[in-house]
């Protein structure tokens, strides 16, 4: 199985520049812009004092995200700038260059060329993805109803300030009046962001395993996973401990999502708030790899080479995401064997990765996602019965969980729309309550701390999460 090489590792950020909503949505204005200012007005002139001018409005969209219905007050600043400035013929025309330009990205570069090429999907792909943007409502530039209304103003604004060349008071009013605008609807109506716990986790004594594995089916929704036929994960659910209330955190995120899960710290505190990690250090919290390494044992994840930005090359493994779908949990799994024979870690965290391609390619609704769960399961199975084989689940914990569910569109997650927000965990091993239903509400921060003790080492400084004591049995004295 091949590792995630060096350039992989780069175009993988570079793609995160087009792929997050944040990023794509300046570098896409300014690109559309441009290009048909030179295509079809060849001139510059007014541009550079335009783009000084919208500069202000490109900083307040970096900063307020606009999830989920918020989006749709995305249209009333654009209709009052309208109202304001009147209607050039000038701006038609461009509106429909940069709409064709959105599309061709989404549907045809994205959707089919790119999925094509990286994973094997058909070349008619578009036929279905089309319908999937439309619907999407994640964090990424893939959003069409909260990009097309936000690079539309910032196209109109711009030509307006072009074409004017006067500073007028509009220019500034305007400006903040959309702060004031965004401000408003983000404080009284953003209000689902999970309620993450802000106390430092408090200890107590949970008995220790040999090994802990961590089996993470990235992107499963929770639902789906219950319409799927999967006999080996079923059969760990229903002899073990299962949490029906594990929540993910915000953003939903794979990177942001996973340094919760390995630091028990909230977003705020580690410092990743999407899969594009600008720092060159990672977390800025410790992790449980750390407090493995205080007493002596290691621990490492199997997974994408965007988690080398969050946590080094010392505690990931990559595997290439460059691979046919239908072969890529099968090449993960062959991976995982080898570490397991080579290095035989005390944790190791796998992350299978065929269910989110899937869900991000050809939606979540539809039964190729179905079956991907299936597979995953059965993959799952091999890998158990080898570690059985060795002898290494003797006295192991192994953790079913996914980082994060998906939405419908492109399998979208980010912005916690339905089928993100909660997902499927439970544990199972000998210390661990068989047939036990957990409804406390919990969250993903709670894999840190948990597997810190399970080894017997320190909880992570910054870890909020709370102790999974409820799924252990009382040791006997």
């Amino acid at each position: 199985m091949k590792s995630a090489s060096r350039f992989e590792k780069i175009a993988a950020r570079m793609w995160n520049l087009l792929n997050e909503g944040k990023p794509f949505t300046p570098i896409f204005t300014i690109g559309v812009f441009l290009s048909y200012t030179l295509l079809f007005q060849q001139t510059l002139s007014g541009v550079g004092f335009g783009f000084l001018l919208t500069l202000p409005l490109l900083l307040l969209y970096w900063k307020f995200d606009f999830p989920l219905f918020l989006r749709n007050y995305l249209w009333l600043p654009l209709i009052v700038w309208f109202f304001i400035e009147g209607t050039d013929s000038r701006l038609l025309p461009l509106f429909a260059y940069g709409a064709g330009l959105y599309f061709f990205f989404t549907v045809f570069f994205w959707g089919t060329i790119y999925y094509h090429l990286r994973i094997g999907t058909d070349w008619l792909n578009f036929t279905r993805f089309w319908k999937l943007v439309l619907k999407n409502s994640d964090s990424t530039s893939g959003n069409a109803q909260e990009q097309l209304p936000k690079v539309g103003l910032l196209l109109a604004y711009w030509q307006t300030a072009s074409i004017e060349q006067t500073l007028d008071w509009s220019y500034l009013w305007f400006p903040l009046g959309l702060f004031v605008f965004a401000w408003i609807l983000h404080h009284y109506l953003f209000d689902w962001k999970p309620k993450l716990p802000t106390e430092t986790t408090v200890d107590a004594p949970i008995p220790t395993s040999n090994k802990v594995y961590v089996l993470i089916v990235d992107g499963m929704r929770k639902d789906r996973y219950m319409a799927a036929d999967t006999p080996f994960l079923e059969r760990l659910r229903q002899e073990g401990t299962e949490y029906t209330n594990m929540e993910t955190v915000y953003p939903a995120r794979t990177v942001v999502c996973f340094s919760s899960m390995f630091t028990g710290a909230r977003p705020e505190e580690h410092g990743i708030h999407s899969n594009m990690v600008w720092n060159t250090t990672g977390v800025k919290t410790d992790t449980v790899f750390d407090r493995l390494r205080d007493v002596g044992k290691t621990g490492k994840i199997l997974g994408i080479a965007h988690l080398v930005d969050a946590f080094g090359a010392k505690d990931v493994h990559t595997v290439t995401a460059v691979m046919h779908n239908d072969v890529a949990d099968r090449n993960i799994i062959d991976r995982a064997k080898q570490i397991v024979h080579q290095e035989d870690p005390d944790l190791l965290a796998i992350q299978l990765i065929g269910t989110d391609q899937t869900g991000h390619s050809r939606g979540t609704l539809y039964s190729e996602y179905v079956q991907k769960i299936e597979e995953a399961d059965a993959l799952l199975a091999e890998f158990c019965e080898e570690l059985d084989r060795l002898g290494k689940l003797d006295d192991a914990t192994l953790i079913v969980m996914a980082d994060h569910g998906q939405a419908d569109g492109i399998g979208g997650h980010g912005h916690l729309d339905e089928g993100e927000r909660f997902v499927p965990f439970w544990m199972y091993g000998k210390h661990i309550h068989a047939g036990l239903k957990v409804d406390t509400h919990r969250h993903i921060l709670s894999l840190g701390p948990t597997v810190s003790k399970l080894l017997g080492a320190d909880i992570p400084h910054d870890s909020r999460g709370v102790l999974l004591t409820e799924a252990f049995k009382e040791e006997s004295s």
